[in-house]
């Protein structure tokens, strides 16, 4: 059996939100608590050196926003903490379904003022759809925004989760003075420019007197208010959260560095320890003896000087062991790897034995793709690594003729990453880029001249959506690609895909051929 012990010290989650809430600065703040860095980062003004740990791509650094999923892990009083920061911008929100199925659980950030914003909505359907438990931080209570009742409902109503405040707030704005926490029954009292807060106030009674002595007239406000809120939401009970029923709720600031500790405290206790998977052919557990582990992520030029691309794997059962020889299932062959690592955003160490929940990067020299599963020999596959069909498509043009080869190599290890797909026109040859969001596009660009040395051009071209077909009637399916030649590609793997430039001609080569099968996601 997996060491046990090893298992339940561990937790492995993502934090989710829109762009702005203050996922990246939370994420600063765990981190400093675990000693893993010594000063946070500033995520937004590039006037300041120090940038945020997670957000470590030259042009996170420049544009203020995270564009990849970042990897941490740390140890936070005997516990080994794994935090995915994902994109919170909608562009990159494959990168953040990929990243949802390597976690056991999320923290979902909500800005005060702002409530709930549509990329969270979209983000917590993925995980209400997983059934993964989350903890909800509304950030920013230091600044002015809706009162705390008026929230609640907003993430009921919006989000479809059930709530149960843990801490609650007393004022908002200028007028905030800290949070109550249910849970541990203390008061955190707020300094306005204080950025640690040491301690706690003990208070199990919230009638007694002295109350007042610490927040003057609120000390009647928060009894009323705490009152309401045992009337109102359920007792909280750890099994309810971890099924994914209950969502508990918490206040603070993070870039004051305020509630961060408590709800790192408390995280510790009630979030789930490594789960098991679903694949194809059964239920996985994380105690089982022999290792398995699947690919979510694929990332070139961690390191810029060596070219590196690594290969993120969640380490679902047993242990991973360094130079050990694993069946990379899909290619159906023993790999052995040399140097895999843990990680600490882009800094790396070499890692001896990996355990059930933790993140490990293999050195990948083109054998991964996301989805690959690696066994001590089973032959399965882990079930639920999304895929996406494109929205957005441009012509791909090299501007330098001088360096081709670099564009080919860039745009490869790029599409390999699943930031977009690559289809190649049948006839014309023409590579074409489709993507989910505009943004995406400026990113592969940027890329391929920084990382790669090659500059590339984009030409409009006019397509609805792309369909990979396939079919048993070969007359048909001879017929199609004769007729619609002009209008098929090859995508990265050498499949067929139908270019349909309209609704309406999608919907025609459907009734004409019946027997073609059109399918709109590349897992099929």
């Amino acid at each position: 059996m997996v060491n046990k012990k090893e298992i339940e010290r561990r937790r492995t989650f993502a934090i989710v939100s829109h762009p702005d809430a203050g996922k990246t600065t939370l994420t600063e703040k765990l981190l400093l608590y675990g000693g893993a860095i010594q000063v946070a980062g500033a995520v937004k003004s590039n006037k300041i050196k120090k940038t945020a740990t997670s957000d470590w791509m030259e042009i996170e650094r420049q544009r203020g926003i995270s564009v990849a999923t970042s990897v941490m892990g740390f140890e936070y009083n005997g516990v080994k903490i794994n935090i995915l920061d994902t994109p919170g911008h909608q562009d990159f929100a494959e990168d953040t379904f990929r990243t949802l199925t390597a976690v056991d659980s999320v923290i979902v950030v909500i800005d005060a003022a702002k409530g709930v914003e549509p990329q969270t909505e979209k983000l917590v359907k993925v995980c209400r759809m997983r059934k993964t438990p989350m903890i909800v931080f509304i950030n920013k209570l230091d600044r002015p925004g809706k009162d705390a009742f008026e929230l609640l409902d907003e993430i009921e109503q919006k989000l479809g989760l059930q709530v149960i405040p843990l801490s609650w707030p007393i004022g908002m704005g200028s007028g905030f003075k800290g949070v109550y926490n249910n849970y541990f029954e203390n008061l955190q009292l707020f300094t306005p420019g204080k950025q640690v807060i040491e301690n706690s106030i003990q208070f199990s009674n919230l009638s007694d007197p002295e109350l007042k002595t610490y927040i003057g007239d609120d000390a009647e406000t928060l009894r009323s208010e705490l009152e309401l809120v045992h009337g109102v939401y359920p007792e909280f009970k750890k099994e309810d959260y971890l099924s994914g029923e209950i969502s508990p709720v918490f206040f603070g600031s993070a870039l004051n560095n305020f509630g961060v500790k408590e709800l790192l405290d408390i995280f510790i206790k009630i979030a789930p320890t490594p789960l098991g998977r679903e694949c194809d052919v059964r239920f996985v557990k994380p105690e089982e003896e022999n290792f398995t582990g699947f690919v979510f992520k694929i990332h070139a030029n961690m390191d810029p000087n060596h070219r590196d691309r690594l290969a993120f794997v969640r380490v679902v059962s047993g242990t991973f062991k360094r130079n050990t020889n694993y069946l990379h299932v899909r290619q159906n062959r023993k790999l052995k790897f040399s140097s895999p690592t843990a990680f600490m955003a882009q800094k790396k160490t070499i890692v001896d034995e990996v355990y059930p929940g933790d993140i490990v990067g293999l050195h990948d020299t083109g054998n991964f793709k996301i989805g690959d599963t690696l066994t001590e020999g089973e032959t399965l596959h882990f079930k639920g690594i999304p895929s996406f069909s494109p929205e957005l498509f441009r012509y791909v043009v090299n501007a330098d003729p001088m360096k081709s080869k670099q564009l080919a190599k860039g745009i490869d290890q790029l599409m390999d990453e699943g930031v977009a797909q690559l289809f190649v026109g049948k006839h014309s040859g023409r590579k074409i880029i489709g993507t989910v969001g505009m943004l995406q596009f400026e990113v592969i660009q940027y890329r391929l001249e920084h990382e790669y040395s090659a500059k590339c051009r984009y030409e409009p071209i006019k397509l609805y959506k792309t369909a990979w077909f396939v079919s048993e009637n070969k007359t048909q399916l001879e017929d199609f690609r004769a007729r619609k030649s002009s209008q098929i590609a090859f995508d990265k793997e050498g499949r067929e895909v139908f270019l349909s430039d309209s609704p309406f001609a999608l919907q025609m080569a459907q009734e004409k051929y019946p027997d073609i099968r059109f399918y709109f996601t590349s897992e099929f």
